[in-house]
This record gives structure tokens, C-alpha cells and sequence, in this order.
């Protein structure tokens, strides 16, 4: 499994943090966003067999992505204790998941599926971003954050990408902070205000290369430009930003062509990691607190808490994870929060543990706490996905059109194939034995909802195959009821000259050719015979039945015999 390396702290200044004199202030941001995404079938009759990273090895230089090798597979000279100590994190079956089994890759497979050994992930980083530039609201000064990582992760059998974007600053206010976590990671606008300005996200975002040259920024201001799309497409049109970041994958519904199309699965706001190195911590208020785990983005100079008190009321017991929220022990005065969509943590930028990158909450959260964070997404998303399926198999199915029927059949059959290897492979209720780990990731499944989710993709597939099965026996129980009338009343005819032991017509000594032509009526007599039997055999079939009926007259039988011919009793 691929994590970043320990970067180097930014040392950058932006601008002074504003708010109130004496407000907390963040010595060091970190920001990770996961944006599941689901795979669409390629257009392109060359790569339907391809896995997608395939696809973006093909490429070469057209492609910014550059499949990336971890520091279990490496050189041994890049893998530091961190790395161990995430390792040791998991239990054994999640470790194979994250890591695969040995050593055994081979660079130059191409398979769909590589070698036993690999772990069923395939990770692609981009180099060329450096930073982005960002402004929350417009009027404000803009903030540079530090890319310290952008990634693709791609999954054996599960038609669906993640993009990990992770960024870091120091020196925020906690207001700017929230307005980040608030304001950054989402794909494209809800709305606009009446002057033009879209709501709830950045006023720009622009991608910023190692020379500080503009590579690409948001155009979430042009309002018309995602009116339209909607109104064409039924399909939110993706921030330009955003629309760069993934090349040379394309939307869906995009004009561009693109071998590789995706398209999205969740809420256009994207799940967030935060860490927050904070001067002092316990200034901050429950409101802060609220804001923080819920991402409501900063509260007036004045405000109170975002929502009404009941709703509230348990705050602390379902979002906070308040283990080491005390004055001592290994990391003192940190505290995690996590609603599912956000998993974020507060500590102290006094503590060395907390800041440490090699061992300490920092080294954690970029290692264990992102990796319980998407094992977490990655499983919702590939349920999404899985229920998604099932639904276009549904539309495309017309019971009319043999060709349809077969393709829904085809469809559902692999839809629960795959099912069942993800159910093997990627679907763990525990992932840890460490406390820590095991608290947070029950937290983000239960706030995700995935066990009800699992269940309820589970049943619906369940339901797709036991019709199929019911379907099936359903015709192959018509063929034996018509072959059974065909083969009865085929009976009489051969019981009869099997008894008989004789030729009804002396034909033996005759010449060939009449035996020839003889042979011929008798053959198409029989043969015409057999098929309108088996054309009145549903009818012949209901005959049989009152023929077997003892509480049925004769003038009964007769009535059903005298059916066999009449039309419309079917």
C-alpha cells in the first residue's frame, strides 16, 4: 500500500489569520480530501477488456499519471518504521487487502488481475501540481496551500476510482481553517447568490505548477455554463478545477472523448480528512467543535451553535472520540472527530508526539486513520456502484425482445459474480485490533450506514438471481410439460403399429422410387403432426388435466377437448 512520504512542513507565510484578537490559531493545516468516483464502460471497443490502469499505462506521456510503486514493493531503503507501524495496524485479511501477499508483482504483467502476490489496488500519482491558490469569498486574501500529494487509486473487479488530494498551510485562524474544510472539496456549486457568486464554494481555485504558473482554475461563477448542462444532460456539469485534476479521465456526459469516463456516485461534496496543530486547544469552544466535525464552515464573530440544542444534545457521545482529550498520557489534548463525511483531528502543536511525522498523530493520520477512511468510502462507493448496475440492467431489459432478455440475464449473473468477490475480498466489519483504529472505523461505518447498505444491495441482487433461477425453471418446466404432451399423444401412433405387426400398405416388393415417395408422405405427414402437436400442446396439455379431473363430467371433457381448437382460449 502507497502513502505519501513524510513532507516537508510548508514554510510559507500567507496572509495574517484573521478574527478576533487572541482567537486559536492553527501552527499547521492538513487537508485530505476522497472523492469516490464510479468507472463507466469504455466507448472504445480496444479497451473493453482493459483494467483502466491499462488504460493510463498506454498512454505514457499523455497522460500525467505515473503508476506508482509502495514502499512494500520498493526498495527497502524507502520503507521506515512508519510504514511498520501502519502495517502492524490491520488484522491479517486487511493486510492482504492493502499490501498483497509477497513480492511476486511483475512489472511488465499486464493482466487484468496481476499476479497473486499484488495487493488488488493500483495507485497513479500526478507531479505536476505543486500548490493551489485559493480565496473563500470574494474580497478575502487568497491562501496557498502546498500539494503534498495527488493520487488515483483503482481496485481489481470494482469499477470504481478514488482521487486522494491531500494539502497542507501553517499560520491559518481557525475561521480561514473552516472556511477551507467548508468551502474546498466540492465538485461543483449548489447554487448561486442573487450578485452571481456561487454558494458554499471557493470564489477561485486555481492549480499552480513548480514555476507558480497558472495551470488551471475554477469557473464556478459562470452560472449558465452548469444551468445548461443540467438542462441537457440530467447531470451536474464538474468544475473546471475539478475537470483538469482528473485528466485524461473525462465526465460522462463530457463532450471531450476519453477512453477512461467516470462518472459520480456520492454527494458532490467530497469526504474530507482534517488535521488541525492548534497553539492552544482547549480555547476552543463546543461551538468550534460543532463546526469542526459537522464542516459547517466559521461562525460569526458572535455565533452560537449552528443547530438547535436537541439536535445537539448528544453531540459529544456520536462525533467525538475523547480517548486521549486529557492533559497527559502519549498524546495529550487531541481530539477526533468524525461524522462518516469527515474525520478530523484536533491537538496540540506544543506536543512533540502530536507533530511528529515518523511515529506521532501526524504520522497516524496519514497512514492508519486515511487508510480505516478509505477502506470505509471505497466500500459505499462499490455498494453505489453495485445498486447503480442493477438498476441500468432493469432499464435496458425488454421482455418482448429475446436479445434483451438474454443481455439482462448476462448482466445480473456478473453483477452477482462480483458481488460475491467483493464480499470475499473487500468487506470487513473489523479491521484492527488496536483500539484506536477499530473506535474510528466503527465510527465511520456507522455514520456511512454500510452494514444496512450492504444489506440492502445484498437482498436486491438476491432478489435479481432468484428471479432468474425462478425464471428458468419456470421454462424449463413448459418444455417438459410439452414434450411429455407431444410424446403421449406421439404414443397412441406407435403403440398402435407396434401392435398391429404389420405393414397397412405391401410395399415391399414395389420399385424404389415408389417406396422413396412413400417414405416422404409419411415423413412430412409425421413431422407436421409432431409440430401442431406441440403448438396445441399448452391446450392439449389443459385437456389432459380434465381428462385426470375425476370431479369433472364428460360433457366437461368434451367442453375442453372442443378448446384444443377454439381460438382465443388461451
Amino acid at each position: 500500500m502507497l502513502n505519501p512520504p513524510a513532507a516537508t512542513l510548508p514554510t510559507e507565510a500567507n496572509a495574517l489569520p484573521s478574527g478576533a484578537p487572541g482567537a486559536p490559531v492553527v501552527q499547521h493545516f492538513r487537508q485530505a480530501l476522497l472523492w469516490p468516483l464510479r468507472l463507466m464502460p469504455s466507448p472504445d471497443a480496444r479497451h473493453t477488456h482493459h483494467g483502466p490502469w491499462q488504460v493510463l499505462r498506454d498512454m505514457g506521456d499523455a497522460s500525467p499519471w505515473r503508476e506508482e510503486v509502495d514502499e512494500y514493493t520498493g526498495d527497502s531503503s524507502r520503507f521506515h518504521e512508519r510504514h511498520y507501524h501502519e502495517f502492524v495496524s490491520f488484522l491479517p485479511y486487511v493486510q492482504r487487502f492493502l499490501y498483497g501477499e509477497g513480492r511476486s508483482r511483475n512489472k511488465g504483467d499486464d493482466s487484468a488481475s496481476g499476479s497473486d502476490g499484488d495487493s488488488p489496488m493500483r495507485i497513479f500519482r500526478r507531479h505536476d501540481i505543486a500548490a493551489v491558490r485559493v480565496v473563500s469569498q470574494l474580497g478575502d486574501a487568497p491562501i496557498t496551500l502546498d500539494v503534498v500529494h495527488c493520487d488515483l487509486y483503482f481496485f481489481f473487479d470494482i469499477d470504481v476510482v478514488l482521487l486522494n488530494l491531500e494539502v497542507g498551510v501553517n499560520h491559518l485562524s481557525l475561521a480561514q481553517a473552516q472556511d477551507i474544510l467548508y468551502r474546498f472539496g466540492r465538485a461543483y456549486p449548489s447554487g448561486w447568490e442573487p450578485d452571481g457568486s456561487a454558494l458554499h464554494c471557493m470564489a477561485s481555485v486555481e492549480w499552480l505548477g513548480a514555476d507558480g504558473r497558472v495551470l488551471a482554475s475554477s469557473d464556478a461563477q459562470q452560472r449558465e455554463s452548469f444551468l445548461s448542462h443540467v438542462a441537457q444532460h440530467r447531470a451536474p456539469r464538474i468544475s473546471s478545477h475539478w475537470a483538469y485534476l482528473m485528466q485524461p479521465l473525462v465526465s460522462d456526459h463530457s463532450e471531450d472523448p476519453g477512453a477512461l469516463r467516470y462518472r459520480q456516485i456520492e454527494y458532490y461534496r467530497m469526504p474530507v480528512m482534517a488535521y488541525l496543530s492548534m497553539d492552544d486547544p482547549r480555547r476552543l469552544t463546543r461551538d468550534d467543535f460543532v463546526r469542526l466535525a459537522l464542516v459547517t464552515g466559521a461562525g460569526a464573530t458572535d455565533a452560537h451553535l449552528p443547530y438547535a440544542d436537541h439536535h445537539l444534545a448528544d453531540f459529544e457521545h456520536r462525533y467525538c472520540y475523547d480517548r486521549f482529550w486529557v492533559d497527559a498520557g502519549a498524546a495529550p489534548n487531541t481530539r477526533y472527530l468524525c461524522n462518516g463525511h469527515a474525520l478530523v483531528v484536533v491537538g496540540d502543536a506544543n506536543s512533540e508526539f502530536f507533530c511528529c511525522r515518523d511515529r506521532g498523530v501526524l504520522a497516524q493520520f496519514r497512514h492508519q486513520h486515511f487508510l480505516l477512511f478509505l477502506i470505509a468510502h471505497f466500500q459505499k462507493a462499490s455498494l453505489l456502484m453495485f445498486s447503480d448496475q442493477l438498476v441500468e440492467a432493469l432499464k435496458r431489459l425488454d421482455i418482448r425482445s429475446t436479445p434483451s432478455v438474454k443481455q439482462f440475464k448476462r448482466a445480473i449473473r456478473a453483477s452477482f459474480e462480483r458481488f460475491l468477490r467483493f464480499t470475499h475480498r473487500y468487506w470487513f466489519h473489523e479491521i484492527s485490533e488496536q483500539a484506536q483504529v477499530r473506535a474510528l472505523s466503527h465510527m465511520c461505518a456507522t455514520h456511512l450506514g454500510l452494514d444496512p447498505l450492504y444489506d440492502e444491495v445484498k437482498s436486491r441482487i438476491a432478489d435479481m438471481n432468484t428471479y432468474l433461477d425462478a425464471d428458468s425453471l419456470r421454462r424449463q418446466a413448459s418444455t417438459v410439460v410439452r414434450l411429455t404432451v407431444v410424446t403421449l399423444f406421439g404414443l397412441i401412433g406407435t403403440v398402435t403399429t407396434g401392435f398391429l405387426g404389420m405393414n397397412l400398405l405391401a410395399e415391399a416388393d414395389a420399385p424404389l422410387w415408389r417406396k422413396a415417395i412413400w417414405f416422404g408422405v409419411v415423413f412430412a405427414f409425421t413431422t407436421w403432426l409432431t409440430i401442431y402437436t406441440m403448438v396445441k400442446s399448452q391446450r392439449l396439455s389443459d385437456f389432459i388435466d380434465a381428462l385426470s379431473n375425476d370431479r369433472l363430467g364428460f360433457r366437461g371433457k368434451l367442453a375442453a377437448l372442443a378448446r384444443v381448437w377454439r381460438a382465443g382460449t388461451d
